[in-house]
């Protein structure tokens, strides 16, 4: 594996910072030069308006356009002054000479001219300049004859700031080109040869003689590597130590294998002196419980004849009165069967759905033992680095991440199922966000839809509440997908479902809709009968519209009206009132 250079890396920090903030600075340098060039050209500008305002404003009044032509063409000679408009008091133009701000450019930069004078600028055409009105005065009183429009462009200042910016430039590579001379001879100097020089007698050292291993460098001044070199030798000098100490203890483990060798012998010949008299015993009590067995085993089938006709009796005992109990309550058994039923299946899909996460995390947290075990092991034989933390702080880092984001999914759906089922298996009323509710309905059902293309779109009010039955809410609205997805996406491989909800007149209102295979007329009519199904013998029970119209009508004291056309869907209508006092 190639090995990175510690003082190339922090070289090249801090001249990558230092190239950024270089480059910055130089930017903001050439930026302030560019504006300054351009407020003192901003001045010129003014200081031409007092020199030609006079003499423009006399032949604009007097209808001179000859002279005012002339003194636009004196102006637009000078090197600044890329283009001129004069204009009378009706806006007319007199003359225009050289670049001109185009009057959609005006339109689109925003700039309006008024009746004194302002700046004026096209970011689009590169231009900008001054504009001012010429006031004539005569017997005390003002008049406005025309306008003056002055420009320049972005190209005169860079003409003049060329040179500045040549500069600028020239020093920040010169001064770069010098410090990476000077960051690059120091840190060789002070890091890595020194470095380099420990790492030689490092790799030189001999475990048989580590006295002769100590590091001796030549950097006579005090920092970081002369610790590292003393810390170096004060593990060799425990080396020497420790050697000592295990060969005297191996001196002495030698001993007392000696005299454990002698233990074993006299040991081993007391037991085969008592193994030989207890043989002779096991035999005698074997015969014994030979015996025994045969009278336990008689006894035995004895029990088990007993027993088999008494459980035979209270068997058939209890199914009689059992089955007189469950004839009376068939009816009202066999719906709330079918009521718990998706229930059931809800608990199946969500556990089975949850088994994924939580083996994932399982599998984490064994990989995540395995490397503490194994950074305990590298610890425990001193040959911890720094390497080999980074990789456990990445491993453990990843196997926590990966632990966290499947127990919070497992928590999501046991949260969203734990809600649904409370609710289903009590009639308590409650303040309900129809909008949350929903959310968890469909985060519950997730694993049966995960298994299909279909696809579900609400559209609800975030701060829709309604006090009401929650658990029948949600038994109506998994029927309804369920139906959906079994009966009217039957052979259909992306279907969808718009279940649309609002609230008016303390008036709670469902609109579902599916674009599935839709209803004969004939199912259309039966649609809301007890057992009725068009998949009879097939998985279907014909109770799951016959409990939702109950749900509806008798729990939630509402309305329920369904629409389809056969290959264009099934649509609900439900209207369910708010039962806060």
């Amino acid at each position: 594996m190639k090995v990175k250079s510690l003082s190339r890396k922090l070289l090249t920090r801090v001249l990558s910072f230092y190239f950024i903030l270089t480059v910055s600075v130089t930017g903001i340098q050439i930026i302030a030069e560019y504006f300054n060039t351009k407020n003192h050209i901003n001045s010129e500008l003014l200081t031409l308006e007092k020199t030609i305002s006079g003499s423009l404003t006399r032949a604009v009044w007097e209808l001179n356009n000859q002279q005012a032509i002339d003194i636009s063409e004196g102006l637009v000679a000078i090197p600044m002054i890329k283009g001129i408009t004069v204009t009378d008091e009706s806006n007319n133009i007199i003359t225009q000479l050289g670049e001109v701000i185009s009057p959609e450019k005006l339109n689109i930069d925003n700039i309006t001219l008024n009746s004194e004078s302002e700046g004026i600028s096209s970011i689009s055409e590169g231009l900008f300049g001054h504009s001012f009105p010429l006031i004539f005065e005569f017997s005390g009183r003002t008049t406005s004859v025309g306008r003056v429009t002055l420009l320049s462009s972005n190209a005169v200042i860079f003409s003049r700031i060329e040179v500045g910016i040549y500069f600028l430039i020239g020093n920040a590579i010169l001064k770069t080109a010098f410090l990476v001379l000077l960051f690059t001879l120091a840190f060789n100097k002070l890091l890595t040869a020194p470095l380099n020089e420990l790492t030689q007698q490092i790799k030189q050292v001999d475990l048989d003689d580590p006295e002769a291993s100590k590091l001796h460098s030549m950097n006579y001044e005090k920092n970081e590597l002369n610790i590292l070199e003393d810390a170096f030798n004060n593990l060799i000098n425990e080396l020497v130590e420790f050697k000592d100490k295990l060969a005297a203890s191996q001196l002495e483990t030698d001993r007392a294998k000696d005299q454990l060798d002698e233990n074993n012998l006299l040991l081993e010949q007391e037991v085969a002196r008592k193994t030989s008299s207890l043989s002779s015993t096991m035999l005698k009590m074997e015969v014994q419980q030979k015996e025994l067995l045969k009278q336990k085993k008689t006894l035995q089938e004895e029990n088990i004849r007993s027993s088999k006709t008494e459980q035979t009796l209270t068997t058939t005992n209890k199914n009689l009165i059992h089955s007189i109990t469950e004839l009376n309550k068939a009816k009202e058994r066999l719906l709330e069967a079918e009521k718990m039923a998706s229930l059931g299946q809800l608990s199946a899909e969500v556990s089975h759905e949850v088994t994924t996460p939580i083996g994932i995390s399982i599998t984490s947290s064994t990989y995540l033992l395995e490397q503490i075990t194994q950074l305990q092991q590298t610890l425990d034989q001193n040959k911890i680095s720094r390497k080999s933390i980074e990789n456990f702080i990445s491993n453990a880092t990843q196997s926590t991440n990966l632990l966290t984001n499947n127990l919070q999914r497992a928590s999501e759906l046991l949260n969203s199922y734990k809600h649904i089922a409370v609710d289903q298996t009590s009639d308590k009323i409650r303040t309900v966000n129809i909008s949350s509710y929903i959310d968890e309905i469909i985060q519950s059902i997730h694993p049966k839809l995960r298994k299909t293309n279909h696809k579900i779109k609400v559209n609800c009010d975030k701060t829709i509440e309604v006090y009401t039955h929650p658990g029948a809410i949600a038994q109506i609205i998994i029927n309804m997908i369920m139906n959906s997805i079994m009966h009217g996406f039957e052979n259909i491989n992306r279907g969808e479902i718009t279940i649309n909800i609002g609230y008016q007149n303390a008036m709670l209102e469902i609109n579902y809709a599916d674009n599935g295979h839709g209803l004969t007329p004939e199912g259309k009519e039966r649609l809301f009968d007890a057992f009725y199904t068009t998949k009879l013998n097939r998985g279907g029970s014909g109770l799951g519209a016959h409990i939702i119209k109950n749900l509806v009508i008798d729990t939630l004291n509402g309305s329920i009206t369904a629409h389809s056309v056969e290959n264009e869907g099934l649509s609900y209508s439900i209207q369910i009132p708010d039962m806060r006092p």
